[in-house]
């Protein structure tokens, strides 16, 4: 059973669909306690930044997910729950996010000839070789929406790359953390082999490649 958090601001039924449609299970939850003690756990996200905390703040869900995350077992952010595992994201403002990667999440400043957000189909670059991406094919292609990128401060924790005016960070990839900045639950037959690999990782208390 995957767990989905709900904080009111993800595309939760999507996500929930697209595990469902590789023969997953997956609940959606906002209790902390589920949260903590979650078997796998996706944190999406549509939204700012600085909203999003402040939601996963009020319904007391910052903890939980880091609880989560030490746990070892395989965890999945979808976009905005990319950006939120960083220190600080600077959109509308200066905001802590939870600290779980050193980074930052800054706007993209392109020529006039990008139009920002960046949305659409992209080719990515392998940077390492996570267990998620062993069945995609090095030309897959994947679908973004952001205005965004999280610019991590260990450039050994970049999976993937996508040039948008220039290279960015489009997953990241650490022990049990896996993010991406596109959305898998959107990207059709490579998004869902993601979403398949996620699915069937092992759930003990470490994730091996």
């Amino acid at each position: 059973m995957i767990t989905i958090v709900d904080y009111q601001m993800g595309n939760l039924r999507s996500v929930q669909k697209g595990i469902e449609r590789v023969g997953g299970s997956a609940r959606i939850s906002s209790d902390p306690r589920e949260i903590a003690e979650a078997e796998k756990l996706i944190l999406p996200g549509v939204g700012a930044f600085g909203d999003a905390m402040n939601e996963i703040r009020r319904r007391d869900l910052a903890g939980p997910i880091r609880d989560f995350i030490d746990s070892g077992k395989p965890f999945l952010g979808i976009c905005l729950g990319l950006q939120l595992l960083f220190e600080r994201g600077f959109e509308h403002g200066e905001h802590e996010g939870l600290g779980v990667l050193k980074g930052d999440v800054v706007r993209f400043e392109l020529p006039h000839s990008f139009k920002v957000p960046h949305m659409g189909w992209n080719t990515v670059t392998h940077q390492t070789e996570p267990p998620l991406l062993k069945e995609i094919s090095p030309e897959a292609h994947f679908y973004f929406v952001h205005s965004y990128y999280v610019r991590p401060t260990d450039p050994s924790v970049v999976a993937l790359t996508c040039d948008y005016g220039g290279p960015f960070c489009a997953m990241v990839w650490r022990d049990n953390v896996f993010a991406t900045q596109f959305h898998p639950e959107k990207s059709q037959a490579d998004g869902l082999k993601l979403l398949s690999a996620f699915s069937n990782l092992a759930t003990g208390n470490e994730v091996t490649a």
